[in-house]
């Protein structure tokens, strides 16, 4: 399994890993499409909107152990704050280029 890992705050002494399963499941899902404002400016309200999302696809979906392992192990992660989502979402971008 490949792991990969983004900085979580910005002394980049957090970190959240990442595996090709979690961005495939973003990637499925399209969790992140529309996800930020035109102002391109990550907040806790983006965050927050991420993991409303999240929570009504999980709600919806019947086979969703991928989302629910997302969540469990990314989208919730303790590390999650909004810095920790623009560097996923940077990471995310950079990744789905090279599929």
């Amino acid at each position: 399994m490949v792991m990969f890992e983004i900085i979580a705050n910005e002394k980049g002494s957090r970190h959240i890993l990442l595996t090709d399963a979690h961005l495939e499941t973003i990637k499925k899902y399209a969790l992140f499409h529309q996800l930020v404002d035109s102002n391109g400016y990550v907040d806790d309200v983006v965050l927050d909107k991420l993991q409303m999302n999240v929570r009504a696809l999980i709600e919806q979906e019947e086979d969703n152990a991928d989302l629910v392992t997302l969540c469990h192990e990314v989208i919730y992660h303790d590390n999650m704050k909004p810095f920790a989502l623009q560097q996923l979402l940077l990471f995310y971008s950079d990744w789905v280029k090279l599929q």
